[in-house]
């Protein structure tokens, strides 16, 4: 069904919509900043597997959870006044020079320097929350930082069809193979009790936009976070990049997108797959692989007029209120 689609100037909040987030990095920052906008009940539920820059050390340095997702989250959300983006730039100042504090985001101490008074990283978070009077609230998907494993074809460019482990996000993100599955250290790693009631809690969940290997599909390594993600009655919203070809996604299609986390989480099931039309080059393979995990495809125009890989936050938001606005009978393929 095609039907027209108009932007609005802006989006009345459905202010009872309680929504939550699950990424990590500018994929879910683009999210939350789109969700701010159709509601004011917005948790994000952020991977904890980042071992690089200014998160990686701090990590190694004080055997906390990678505090950058989560600062990023946190930003994102920040109230829309002179008061939240003032704090919101103070969190994102990025300190120059090769000494200790070289490369440290304020952000990332703050919250760190909490986690050390409180001992307990979701009131730390809270806290930061309420200095930038934030629109949501933002969890850590688990308990324990996680290390990541990945499974990848071809990183010996004279033997393509080799197949060896790379460890961490960073050296994941920037293999020179294609990346085949993803697992986790610890194997079983325990979920925020916090993250896994606003899961089962929501009336709508979205997966996606991120790095879908070290950002989206982490989500599903964590037990009680997957289950919680299969037995939600929430609307599952599954958000395809609007860049298909990364480091982490050489050569994939939107189809093995979504067969990727068909093959990591074969029980679960979404409502929706939300696509940019520009990232669809077989339209019905797509909606047969939307299908296998019991989803409808739906076609929005989301990127920045110019910026075709960026995500324009009004347009995103429109999509997910128009998606979640709409009666399950009358969804079906759809563009706008």
């Amino acid at each position: 069904m095609t039907a027209a689609f108009t932007l609005p100037a802006s989006i009345t909040p459905e202010r009872h919509l309680e929504v939550v987030a699950l990424g990590g990095g500018h994929g879910l920052a683009a999210s939350l900043t789109a969700l701010r906008h159709i509601s004011d009940a917005v948790t994000a539920v952020v991977t904890v597997a980042d071992d690089g820059g200014s998160s990686g050390r701090l990590r190694e340095d004080f055997a906390v959870l990678p505090p950058g997702d989560l600062r990023m989250a946190l930003t994102a959300l920040c109230d829309d006044s002179d008061w939240g983006h003032m704090w919101s730039a103070v969190l994102q100042h990025r300190f120059d020079g090769d000494g200790d504090l070289g490369g440290h985001a304020l952000g990332n101490l703050l919250i760190v320097s909490l986690w050390q008074l409180i001992d307990d990283p979701v009131a730390g978070l809270d806290l930061v929350g309420r200095l930038l009077q934030a629109r949501g609230r933002v969890l850590p998907m688990s308990a324990v930082p996680l290390e990541l494993m990945a499974q990848v074809r071809g990183v010996d460019p004279a033997d393509p069809d080799d197949r060896s482990t790379v460890v961490g996000q960073v050296e994941i993100a920037r293999t020179t193979g294609v990346v085949e599955s993803i697992a986790v250290l610890p194997h079983d790693p325990p979920a925020r009790p916090e993250a896994v009631e606003a899961v089962r809690g929501a009336d709508a969940v979205i997966l996606g936009p991120g790095s879908w290997f070290t950002s989206v599909l982490t989500h599903l390594l964590v037990p009680e976070l997957r289950q919680a993600l299969v037995e939600t009655d929430a609307h599952r919203i599954l958000t395809l990049n609007l860049e298909m070809s990364t480091d982490e996604t050489q050569g994939f299609s939107a189809v093995e997108h979504i067969e990727r986390l068909r093959s990591t989480a074969p029980e679960l099931h979404v409502e929706t797959v939300l696509a940019d039309p520009s990232v669809v080059d077989d339209r019905e393979g797509l909606e047969r692989a939307c299908a296998s995990i019991g989803a409808e495809l739906a076609l929005y125009e989301v990127a920045q007029p110019g910026r075709p890989g960026q995500h324009d936050a009004l347009r995103l938001g429109a999509a997910y209120r128009d998606i979640l606005e709409l009666p399950r009978r009358s969804r079906g393929s759809r563009e706008r």
